[in-house]
């Protein structure tokens, strides 16, 4: 399978015209970039947040353009470590521009919960990982029932999900 990753993935955020949605359904995820910042926040320790800089660039880029990010994380109740540093990182990403959001999982049982991209409604790439929470790459859909299926998935759980501040403050 002919999956996007690395620089031909990263086009997809700086090109895209209205909307970048993501679903993030794990528990954790592993990311050599964050590796480090995970292990200071469990620690409790000072978070050099260095390695994010690039991302909330684009993030204030895109907003002040009009263009808009939008995140549902699905979590478990208690949160893992790597939520917590998720809803740590997020009032950064906040800052930004990006509309983050929290949906406990007991609540989004109903829901199918793949991890995706949605650009403009339109162009789907499903998320893939190995069993370590590696990311291995993103395929495209192009099926339009499936487009539509995920638009829905989209709604559903914005409709249900709280914003990053009032989570955190729970």
């Amino acid at each position: 399978m002919n999956w996007l990753i690395g620089p031909e993935f990263g086009q997809l955020f700086r090109t895209f015209e209205h909307t970048a949605f993501r679903l993030e359904a794990r528990d954790s995820y592993y990311s050599p970039n964050e590796t480090a910042a995970l292990t200071q926040f469990v620690a409790g320790e000072s978070v050099d947040m260095g390695w994010f800089q690039n991302w909330l660039s684009m993030i204030r880029t895109a907003t002040a353009e009009g263009r808009r990010f939008t995140r549902v994380r699905v979590v478990s109740v208690p949160l893992t470590d790597y939520s917590r540093f998720g809803v740590f990182c997020s009032q950064y990403t906040t800052a930004a521009g990006e509309d983050i959001r929290y949906l406990a999982r007991h609540d989004a049982s109903e829901i199918p919960l793949d991890d995706y991209w949605l650009f403009d409604s339109r162009k789907l790439v499903k998320m893939h990982f190995d069993e370590h929470e590696h990311f291995l790459g993103g395929e495209i859909v192009e099926d339009p029932a499936e487009i539509v299926r995920y638009n829905y998935v989209r709604d559903a759980l914005l409709h249900k999900a709280v914003r990053r501040d009032d989570f955190a403050a729970e």
